[in-house]
Parts: structure tokens; C-alpha cells; sequence
């Protein structure tokens, strides 16, 4: 669609949704701000063709077409968390930031979960039900007391501390299973981790707070059900899909589980279930963050960033760093590669470090660099946490997780113009660094060290790290053993300290190769540690 002839003198916000009124006043008077019903879609598409910005919550579908119904859009907010409803890459490709509010609804969906297990132990819906039927039945609703009894969290990223905080002042006993959580910071909030399956074991109460991810729906099926005591009553107000609700009625059906409370379902919305025909299953519909102080945070925080897009100024909520605000040119290009030096480090680390430092070499290096150092912070997490990680919440997630951050520059940088490496220091005493550069005019994101040993790598797809003790043959075993497993490498790069000392070979290849592959690489080559970070 072309731009309109005239366009209007004042930055259009188009409101596609019902938004808290603090919105408009958040907003102010510099903006000619209207409303469509944006999931009316012959209403939406000519609405946005004059829309400098636009905010919805979920009904609205910003996709390719919407996008490209709107010449003049530079900001999609979406006033909540989920981002299922937005076309994120193609948003990117032609400019547009998406920006939500990561933080709006965290209190009120541990607090769902809060009541949704309190409901469950006491019986409180069928109750309720019964009475208003005027049946006064006492005895039949016996519940069970939460004090004293072991909660299991399954999840502590924002919501699910929130959650254990919360159980805690219940007196009971919090367990949690969270592989990326530290023993240390689960203890500072009073919580002992374990195991998935000692959760299941020992738990009274379990409370799910993990995202929906390949690896995770499905996560509590039958066989985990199995592992619970008769008396558990479980709870999911995070995503349906990661509590298998086909083999939860099974497991209530057979007396294998005493209760669920539910406010999420696989399929949305979700009006007819087996599980709605137990008096122990207490439901609601995906009511976690429908609170009015939610709503009203949510709309507040993205009403603000949609002022700093309209501005021209940094935008924190960003979640597509290559529209990220009014970062200077110069640095704009550098915020993809180093986001990713941060995933490297962390797969390189395998596991979160106890500090790191992000140093600046360069003619860059004069310039406000900070940004760079949040770019590193979110890749650090992005395969840590469950919650989206941005360049608000990156600082506090290292803050929450122990992770010493800083941020050196140097203006001399001798062997290229610019370089930027992310480096520190693993629990253990570990050194581990990883070291990017743009080159030519195109500005191809490589690697250039890792871990000392120089390289220089095309930063993109899967890449693989191997550490071995430097001896002929060892490329072509890498090599023959990754195309017998159908992996094809588009780049291959092999350094060593000195002939016969320790060697770095790194790939980049065109699909991730399957855990057994490379154990059994490793075991043939006799390597010291085989690394995998996913950039694709």
C-alpha cells in the first residue's frame, strides 16, 4: 500500500482494544490517538493505513498483511506478555518495533495460582455450587490444610518466586525443579531444588510456572502422574499444554491424584473437557492476568514505550533489538552479534557463569556502549529462563541468579576496528570468553576467539565447539561422523596453542546435531568438552 498523500501532522496511535484509561493520559495530547475494533479485520486494515503506532492486547492479529496495511507503522504494543498474536519477524523486516509489558500481570498470575490451590484444598467450587442449589452439605467438602505440607514449585522464574513466596507465609515446605536456578538462589528465597521426578514424589501441592516450549508441553504426562502421591493436587496457571490433560483425568478417574485447579488448557478457549465432570478439578478461563491493576500495568508500561518509539528514544521493552529505539547507527548493527557472543558464552559455560564482563574495543568504544552490555545480558538468558528476556528484565534476572556484571572500553583496538568479547569467570574458577567482530560492508557477524583460541567463524545456524588434545586425524572423524548423522557443516574452523597441545575446533552446521551424536564424537576423539549454541 502506498502512504497517503497528506499525512497527519500528528503521530496517529491507533487503539485496537479496550485499554485501561491511564493509557490516554500516559499518552497526553501529542498524539492523535483513535480506536478501531481490531478483531474486526475490514475495520483494522484501513485503520492502520494512517498508524504511526498501534496497541492491542490478544483478539488483535497483527500479521504480514496487517503490516503491510500500515506504510507509517514504526511500534506494535501489546499491552500484556504473550506475543502469539503478532508477527515478530516480519514486524522486524520491515522496521517496526514490537514491544509488550513482560512485567504487568507477574503478581497477578502467582496469585491465580495462589487461589486456584487454595480453592482445590478446600473444596471451595463444588461447594459453592452445592449451596447455591440449597444443598447445605458440610461433610461432603471436607478439605485438607495447606499448612505443614510440601509445595512443589515447578518453575522459579518471576511468577513462580512470586508463588513461593507467597506459600511460604502458609507454612509449608517448598521444593522446587528449575535446572537453571542456582542451590544458592533457591535457598535465599527459602526453596530446596530437586529433581522433576523427587518433585512429583514428595510434593503435596504442585504448582506449574514454565513456559510452553518444544520441551516442555507435555512435561507432566502420565508416567510423571504415576509418580505422585494419591493425595496430590496439582496446579497450572502458567500454559495449557505442559500439564497432559488427557492423562490428568485418567490419574483422577483412578484416584491416582486428589484435585487440579486449572486456568489454561492446550486449546483456547476451551468450553467442554473431561476434567469439567470432577467436583475436585476447580477451572477458570485463563483468568491470570485479568485483574484490573494488571490491565492497568500493562497498558501504562506500553503507553510509555510507545512514547519513547514515537520520540525517537530507546525503547527497553523492545523485543526485536534491531528496531531497538534511538540507539546510535553506529551500534545498531553490533546489537544482533553481541546478544549473540552472550548465547555462546553461556553454551560455551555450560551453565551460568558467577561473573562476566562485556569489553569494547574500537572506534565504538567511545560512544555509550551500555546497550551493548543489556544486548549480552539477553543473550546470556535467552536460553536460561522461561520468561521472555529483554533489555528491562536482563539486568534483573542477572541481579536475581548472583551474576557479577561490568562493562570495560578500550578506544585501541589492534587487530580490528571494532571488537567486542564477553568474557568472566565459572563457579568452579573457569575462565571463558568469546570474542565478535562485523567485517566488510555488509557487516557479517563473526567469531573471532573463543576461549583464546583464535578462530574466525560466520556467527550464524547451529554452531559446535570441541576441545581435544591436537593429533592428526581428528577433523575427518568429526567430519565423517557428522554426515553419517545427515549433518551438513557450512563452516569449519580448527586453532591449537601448539602443534600437539590443546586444540578448538568449531563448526557451524546446518541443523543441530542429536545429543548421542555428539557424545559419541566426543568419546572417539577423546575430546576435553564438546559445546553446542543455537543461533539460528
Amino acid at each position: 500500500m502506498t502512504r497517503p498523500a497528506t499525512a497527519p501532522s500528528r503521530p496517529v496511535v491507533l487503539i485496537a482494544e479496550e485499554l485501561a484509561p491511564s493509557v490516554l493520559a500516559v499518552l497526553g495530547e501529542g498524539f492523535d490517538v483513535r480506536h478501531v475494533d481490531g478483531a474486526d479485520r475490514a475495520a483494522l486494515l484501513p485503520a492502520l493505513a494512517e498508524a504511526d503506532a498501534v496497541l492491542i492486547r490478544s483478539a488483535t492479529q497483527v500479521d504480514a498483511e496487517a503490516l503491510a496495511a500500515a506504510p507509517r507503522l514504526k511500534v506494535v504494543a501489546r499491552a500484556g506478555i504473550g506475543l502469539d498474536n503478532v508477527d515478530v519477524p516480519a514486524a522486524t523486516a520491515r522496521g517496526v518495533m514490537v514491544v509488550n509489558a513482560p512485567q504487568s500481570n507477574i503478581v497477578s498470575a502467582a496469585e491465580q495460582a495462589v487461589a486456584l490451590l487454595l480453592a482445590c484444598a478446600r473444596n471451595l467450587a463444588p461447594a459453592n455450587t452445592a449451596l447455591k442449589a440449597g444443598r447445605w452439605e458440610r461433610s461432603r467438602w471436607t478439605g485438607v490444610e495447606v499448612a505443614d505440607k510440601v509445595v512443589g514449585v515447578v518453575g522459579l522464574g518471576r511468577i513462580g518466586v512470586l508463588f513461593a513466596q507467597r506459600m511460604s507465609a502458609f507454612g509449608t515446605q517448598l521444593i522446587a525443579y528449575d535446572p537453571y536456578v542456582s542451590p544458592a538462589r533457591a535457598a535465599q528465597i527459602g526453596v530446596r531444588l530437586v529433581s522433576l521426578e523427587d518433585l512429583l514424589r514428595e510434593s503435596d501441592f504442585i504448582s506449574i510456572h514454565l513456559p510452553k516450549t518444544p520441551e516442555t508441553v507435555g512435561l507432566i504426562g502420565e508416567k510423571e502422574l504415576a509418580l505422585c502421591k494419591p493425595t496430590v493436587r496439582i496446579v497450572n496457571a502458567a500454559r495449557g499444554g505442559l500439564l497432559d490433560e488427557t492423562a490428568l483425568a485418567k490419574a483422577l478417574e483412578a484416584g491416582t491424584v486428589a484435585g487440579a485447579g486449572l486456568d489454561v488448557f492446550a486449546n483456547e478457549p476451551c468450553t467442554d473437557s473431561p476434567l469439567f465432570g470432577f467436583d475436585s478439578v476447580v477451572v477458570a478461563p485463563h483468568l491470570g492476568a485479568s485483574t484490573v491493576e494488571a490491565q492497568d500495568k500493562a497498558g501504562i508500561a506500553v503507553a510509555r514505550s510507545v512514547r519513547l518509539a514515537l520520540e525517537g528514544d530507546f525503547v527497553p521493552d523492545a523485543v526485536n533489538v534491531q528496531a531497538a529505539g534511538a540507539v546510535p547507527e553506529e551500534l545498531r548493527p553490533a546489537l544482533p552479534l553481541v546478544e549473540k557472543l552472550g548465547r555462546v558464552f553461556t553454551a560455551l559455560a555450560g551453565g551460568l557463569a558467577a561473573s562476566m564482563e562485556v569489553e569494547v574495543r574500537g572506534e565504538i568504544a567511545s560512544l555509550d556502549v551500555s546497550v551493548l552490555q543489556l544486548a549480552a545480558l539477553k543473550g546470556v538468558f535467552a536460553d536460561v529462563v522461561e520468561e521472555q528476556v529483554t533489555f528491562v528484565n536482563a539486568p534483573t534476572l542477572a541481579a536475581e541468579r548472583g551474576l557479577e556484571v561490568s562493562l570495560a572500553t578500550d578506544p585501541e583496538s589492534p587487530e580490528y576496528r571494532n571488537v567486542i568479547r564477553v568474557h568472566g569467570v565459572l563457579p568452579t574458577g573457569e575462565l571463558v570468553s568469546v570474542s565478535g567482530t562485523l567485517t566488510g560492508p555488509r557487516q557479517v557477524e563473526k567469531l573471532v576467539e573463543v576461549d583464546s583460541f583464535d578462530i574466525e567463524l560466520v556467527a550464524e545456524k547451529h554452531l559446535l565447539f570441541f576441545r581435544y588434545h591436537d593429533r592428526p586425524g581428528v577433523v575427518g572423524v568429526v567430519g565423517a561422523g557428522l554426515g553419517d548423522a545427515g549433518i551438513n557443516i557450512a563452516g569449519a574452523q580448527v586453532s591449537r596453542t601448539a602443534q600437539g597441545g590443546d586444540a578448538l575446533m568449531a563448526l557451524t552446521v546446518d541443523s543441530a546435531p542429536p545429543h548421542e551424536v555428539l557424545e559419541q564424537l566426543a568419546r572417539e576423539i577423546g575430546a576435553h568438552s564438546v559445546r553446542s549454541a543455537d543461533l539460528s
